[in-house]
């Protein structure tokens, strides 16, 4: 039997992310070109449509697992980190931002309030 497909959810937040990580990449180098905003939005993109194949894949974020959460996964397309919840029938896009931040602050922000 064939595994079923779970639906991708982006939340709010992670949809902010991502409109904030297209403006600042479109003030740094444009929309086109192989490091254009454009091409890096459809990275991302690709990766976090992927995990609708393969909700398990990604690892459980360090700075959760210290204090006995499982429940989050993680995918890292250098340098951005994707955090998000497998759930039974969807995964949801929590949070999207570039890993040289200070993960432990956000993550308490967006996840842990």
């Amino acid at each position: 039997m064939a595994k079923q497909r779970r639906a991708v959810v982006i939340a709010q937040g992670a949809e902010d992310d991502l409109a904030g990580i297209y403006r600042r990449r479109i003030a740094q180098r444009g929309a086109g070109g192989s490091d254009g905003a454009d091409a890096l939005l459809d990275e991302i993109v690709r990766a976090i449509e992927s995990l609708g194949e393969y909700p398990l894949r990604g690892a459980v974020p360090v700075e959760l697992e210290a204090l006995g959460i499982q429940l989050y996964r993680q995918l890292s397309p250098w340098p951005w980190r994707i955090i998000y919840l497998p759930e039974e029938t969807r995964v949801t896009v929590l949070v999207i931002a570039d890993a040289r931040r200070d993960f432990r602050t956000l993550l308490e922000e967006r996840l842990l309030r």
